[in-house]
């Protein structure tokens, strides 16, 4: 069965499984991590690791224009006086250097660029799972507060059926005008009631929307039970979680790029060999002046270049120290975040067990309670119990079947949770597909 609000027209029936597909191709945080994935995918080149040369090329034209005055020691020369003297001059070459050697840093600069994609990726699998549970939380919280509308619809009804007994008892003399005037009273507070129910319905469905990239105000129709809730292997899922989840994944990634980060401040240390060739093109052109008038030279260069840092304050020694202090901050930062994922499974799996005793004992007692209002509703209708009873008798089953809603909404979201932490969620969704 498919769940509607009363005035629903011809709408699209949204599965979960439905929704989370368009949440994975229009949700806004995962195209964005997914277009940061592409970013450091393209930054791990061999370029960028420094294996490759780097090649330079430059061409240059210069013009001058000149007025030439000049007098000689020798009085039998005459003043050179000239206007509009044009000279130019051009130098055209091309550069080249590619680092042989710098200490392994190349290498260590292409684990690392590995590294940071591989943790783009991780960060982008954080991403599409917290918002596969999103979806999943927000989804089930629509078939809640339609239970919790129907409910409400239920006890409208039962309240209806008891302000027409009330009023038909008061017009035949039977009945007192204060049970009619509190059953008049009842039905409004009922129908307040289910009047803002209904809106929180419609906001519930509002927040799916907004996690699915979609119009607000578009309207759908969901499954109006919740789905069968999954074996859960609590052993399983632990070492799941110990072994799959990405924010553990991460933090070890992280913890594997701080240790590079130590090996890449190590390799400065040592020599740099770089191997540099080019070539040079250059022409001269003098109307007038002294030195050459025209002239045209082809240079070719190569050679090699050794450097070394000997002293730089200690700044060197000082960023190394800093990079292994990190990396023991990486350390204790994976291990913190192992403790706080297997407090949060535990915690969660400890909810999970208690609402399912919740779900089965709330069970029980709705159905005593749907009892107790059928025989309150008939014992009021013949006169042998108070309005006020049956009033009492009517908001506990209310209360009942709130409770009941309420937990297995509550056992729903520990198992979405469960499901998360152990890295399962996706997997789980496949299964049921």
């Amino acid at each position: 069965m498919w769940l509607t609000l009363p005035d629903a027209k011809a709408q699209e029936a949204l599965s979960l499984e439905k929704a989370i597909a368009i949440a994975l191709e229009k949700n806004y945080s995962i195209r964005i991590a997914e277009k940061r994935v592409a970013i450091a995918k393209n930054d791990n080149t061999l370029g960028n690791a420094g294996f490759l040369p780097s090649v330079t090329a430059i061409t240059q034209k210069n013009f001058t224009s000149s007025h030439l005055r000049q007098d000689f020691f020798n009085a039998l020369q005459a003043p050179l006086d000239r206007a509009g003297v044009n000279n130019n001059n051009s130098n055209s070459g091309v550069a080249l250097a590619w680092t042989i050697f710098d200490g392994l840093g190349m290498f260590v600069s292409q684990d690392r660029l590995r590294q940071l994609e591989q943790a783009g990726r991780t960060n982008a699998k954080i991403t599409i799972e917290n918002t596969v549970a999103q979806v999943s939380s927000a989804y089930y919280e629509i078939i809640r507060q339609y239970q919790r509308v129907r409910a409400l619809r239920n006890a409208l009804d039962i309240s209806k059926d008891r302000l027409e007994l009330a009023k038909a008892y008061y017009e035949v003399g039977t009945g007192s005008k204060v049970d009619y005037i509190n059953a008049q009273v009842d039905y409004n507070g009922d129908t307040a009631a289910y009047i803002a129910q209904e809106q929180v319905l419609r906001n519930s469905k509002i927040d799916l929307n907004a996690l699915l990239s979609r119009n607000p105000s578009e309207d759908f129709t969901l499954p109006d039970t919740l789905m069968k809730r999954r074996a859960i292997a609590v052993e399983e899922l632990r070492q799941s979680l110990l072994a799959q989840n990405p924010n553990l994944v991460l933090a070890a990634q992280q913890r594997r790029i701080a240790e590079l980060d130590i090996k890449a401040l190590s390799a400065q240390q040592y020599p740099q060999v770089d191997l540099l060739g080019g070539f040079n093109y250059n022409t001269t052109n003098n109307q007038a002046g002294f030195g050459v008038r025209s002239a045209r030279n082809d240079v070719w260069s190569y050679g090699a270049r050794v450097s070394v840092n000997l002293f730089d304050g200690f700044n060197q020694r000082r960023r190394i120290q800093n990079a292994r202090i990190n990396a023991l901050i990486s350390e204790d930062v994976e291990g913190d975040v192992r403790n706080q994922l297997m407090a949060a499974f535990d915690q969660t799996y400890l909810n999970y067990r208690n609402s399912l005793q919740l779900v089965a004992l709330e069970e029980a007692n709705f159905v005593l309670a749907r009892q107790n209002v059928e025989i309150a509703f008939e014992r009021y209708r013949v006169g042998n119990s108070s309005s006020y009873e049956f009033r009492e008798v009517q908001r506990n089953t209310v209360a009942a079947e709130t409770r009941l809603i309420e937990a297995e909404y509550n056992a729903k979201l520990a198992e979405i949770e469960l499901l998360r932490l152990s890295s399962k969620l996706l997997e789980d969704l496949a299964i049921r597909q």
